[in-house]
């Protein structure tokens, strides 16, 4: 059983013309009934594989790091290989997994619920319908970084800023749209990732940086140690405006997750989910997968482990649909839906 790590999978803008191309069934039934957890294709004993492919995110985020982690604890307690590779993120996470590139993937779950009803715009609205949901990790935050001398000092004083808001493909440029859809921004985007993003930071090439990570995260941390920068945040009543009915929920960044704040920060957040495919991944061997993660969860260095509980797992759900394997462990731990 080994791990192996690239460099980089296939960018998001190619992966979602591939998915446009070919992939799984446009399933009619992910629409599901409203108070149904939606259904997902499962493949046949022929079609399931061991050697698997785990896509994460951009090499400054929790992602990267994360995949790496669990690809090590999941090849040497499953009887799986497993090889992590960079990506622009959750969006494209699910899409290559749908392609049938990926088999194991971590995406937020307000981009799962979207990705499953087709109303996943990166995707151009095709139903994922061969996901299943192995489990929450942890809760993540959107961060919304500028320099202390850019004389930002909230989001209404983005007006006319140069912006990242979050790569192709990821969960992060959907909260970000809706957090400056809300305040009327007017803003000249960046797309990219947030590594990239933070080096533009520094640079003074942009303005802010939007991204959803679990904190600290420690790109911002060595962001902190070269460039003074600080993160704005949200008035209560506006996150709880803007989370809604969505999968997101208003949420408080500590004073004490980074050096450089005073006070804490309020902002919104998602969960951190793992989700593998139906029809390559079996039943079986997506058991392994949730039982090791479980069992491993303190081997994992990376601040956010400490979050990886069962008792929490199925936080954030909804009505999406469990990959089989995992839904027979939980049952076996008692574990139900919130």
């Amino acid at each position: 059983m080994t791990i192996r790590r690239t460099a980089a999978a296939m960018t998001a803008v190619a992966a979602m013309t591939a998915l446009a191309a070919c992939g799984g069934d446009d399933n009619g039934d992910a629409n599901g009934d409203e108070d149904e957890d939606l259904d997902v294709e499962v493949g046949s004993e022929d079609d399931f594989i061991t050697d698997l492919e785990f896509t994460t995110g951009g090499t400054g985020g929790t992602y990267y790091p994360l995949g790496g982690e669990l690809a090590e604890i999941f090849s040497s307690e499953t009887d799986a290989s497993v090889n992590y590779v960079e990506s622009g993120g959750s969006g494209e996470n699910l899409g290559r997994i749908y392609n049938e590139q990926s088999q194991l993937g971590l995406t937020q779950n307000d981009t799962a619920a979207e990705a499953f009803t087709g109303e996943l715009e990166d995707l151009d609205g095709i139903e994922i319908d061969n996901v299943g949901w192995i489990a929450n990790l942890y809760p993540e935050a959107m961060h919304i970084v500028v320099r202390e001398d850019s004389g930002i000092e909230s989001i209404d004083d983005l007006d006319g800023a140069t912006i990242a808001v979050g790569d192709v493909g990821s969960g992060t440029r959907i909260i970000s749209d809706a957090i400056l859809e809300y305040y009327e921004t007017d803003f000249t985007p960046e797309v990219t990732d947030f590594g990239a993003s933070t080096e533009m930071l520094a640079d003074g090439q942009i303005d802010a940086s939007m991204f959803v990570a679990g904190p600290p995260v420690a790109a911002l941390t060595q962001l902190a140690a070269t460039t003074d920068v600080t993160l704005l945040t949200l008035d209560e009543a506006d996150a709880e405006e803007i989370a809604g009915d969505a999968l997101y929920d208003p949420y408080s960044i500590s004073a004490d997750s980074y050096d450089f704040l005073d006070e804490d920060v309020t902002t919104l957040s998602v969960f951190a989910v793992l989700a593998a495919s139906t029809t390559q991944v079996s039943e079986d061997l997506a058991y392994d997968i949730t039982a090791a993660l479980f069992d491993n969860a303190e081997q994992i260095t990376l601040d956010v482990g400490e979050n990886i509980d069962v008792e929490e797992a199925l936080y954030g759900i909804g009505d999406l649909p469990l990959h089989p394997g995992a839904e027979r462990y939980f049952e076996e731990q008692g574990i139900d839906r919130p």
